[in-house]
């Protein structure tokens, strides 16, 4: 089936050019969605999909790369945005996109021209500021890009209404997130035994659970007995985040950080060192908003998106692994890290 202008036009850009537009975008952006924008690109990797797309045979893809859960945007074009407060207007960008692949010619425009004008018509039909929507509009033709027009239009658009923090404010969502839970009239005097909260949301779950000081998120998840987790997610065998490890071995615990990096450790060397081998892309710094849930500690609140797969691609995809990099030193995923051997055994 032939594609639209729209569609020949945002093909021509490689993963490396979609995430240079969204830096010169960001400026654009309200802070409320500037790191969830950019989590959402690292979840949902251009890159991966088309060494998927390319491949002769999807299952061999899957167990090579050692993908677990959905990484596919295709069944996850109304949510795998879900954690953006922009995500509410998603019906009318949605909508202004379909109608752009209509009436698009301009194959001179540049990228960030043609979401700043995307995000002018939603803006004036919302009444509300273009820094609102324009995250939510690099999302859509991202999407569009990566599902095709016929599966971005069969999917209805329609979302949930806000409920909790996300019901308020952009600025007091972003105040909320970096507020500290209380330690009582004493708290000042307290060291080992203080207690934060990590805010969580997946797919369609949010919640909390409780985290020492300087405890790893992974760990404190897995001390929440609050709901049957595995049930919902077969990866998650303890806890809310998805975990086998603990050890940066495995890749199946990487978070975004919605807000609170300031209040995680450091990233080690062997963090990023396995964040590299498994493709993640985390960004440079030393408090990026993507990590290893087993490896950052916290000293605060933290509020947290979990991503809806995980695996290891980063030699066979993304090139930049020359080496066996992971050092397993626990026996609780050894037929994953069996997978990941093999995944990074050789370049396709």
């Amino acid at each position: 089936m032939s594609s639209t202008n729209l569609e020949t036009f945002l093909s021509q850009f490689t993963e490396k050019d979609w995430l240079a537009t969204l830096d010169e975008l960001l400026p654009c952006i309200h802070d409320v969605d500037k790191d969830a924008v950019q989590i959402w690109f690292r979840f949902f990797p251009l890159e991966l999909h088309r060494y998927a797309v390319a491949a002769d045979n999807r299952d061999e893809i899957i167990q090579g790369l050692a993908l677990q859960g959905t990484f596919e945007l295709t069944g996850q074009i109304d949510t795998s945005h879900h954690f953006l407060y922009g995500h509410r207007y998603w019906k009318t960008i949605k909508a202004a996109i379909e109608a752009e692949t209509v009436v698009f010619s301009d194959q001179n425009v540049t990228l960030i021209e043609e979401i700043k004008a995307i995000g002018i018509v939603v803006a004036e039909k919302l009444k509300i500021e273009r820094q609102m929507v324009n995250a939510m509009v690099i999302i859509g033709l991202a999407t569009l890009n990566q599902v095709g027009l016929d599966a971005f239009k069969q999917a209805v658009g329609e979302v949930e209404k806000p409920a909790g923090i996300m019901a308020k404010s952009p600025n007091a969502v972003i105040a909320e997130r970096a507020r500290n839970d209380s330690q009582g009239v004493f708290g000042f005097l307290k060291s080992i035994d203080k207690q934060f909260s990590v805010a969580f949301s997946k797919n369609k779950t949010a919640g909390k659970f409780k985290i020492v000081n300087e405890q790893e998120i992974a760990g404190a998840s897995a001390a929440d007995r609050s709901n049957n987790w595995q049930a919902q997610d077969e990866r998650c065998w303890e806890g809310v985040v998805p975990v086998e490890c603990l050890s940066a071995s495995c890749g199946t615990c990487w978070v975004g950080v919605l807000g609170g990096a300031e209040k995680l450790s450091a990233v080690s060397r062997r963090e990023r060192r396995a964040m590299n081998t498994f493709g993640y892309n985390q960004p440079d710094g030393e408090k990026p908003f993507l990590r290893l849930a087993c490896q950052a500690t916290a000293t605060g609140n933290v509020t947290i998106v979990i991503p809806p797969w995980n695996g290891v691609f980063g030699k066979k995809v993304r090139g930049n692994v020359e080496d066996l990099e992971l050092e397993p030193v626990t026996t609780s995923a050894k037929a994953l890290r069996d997978v990941t051997v093999s995944a990074l055994a050789a370049k396709k």
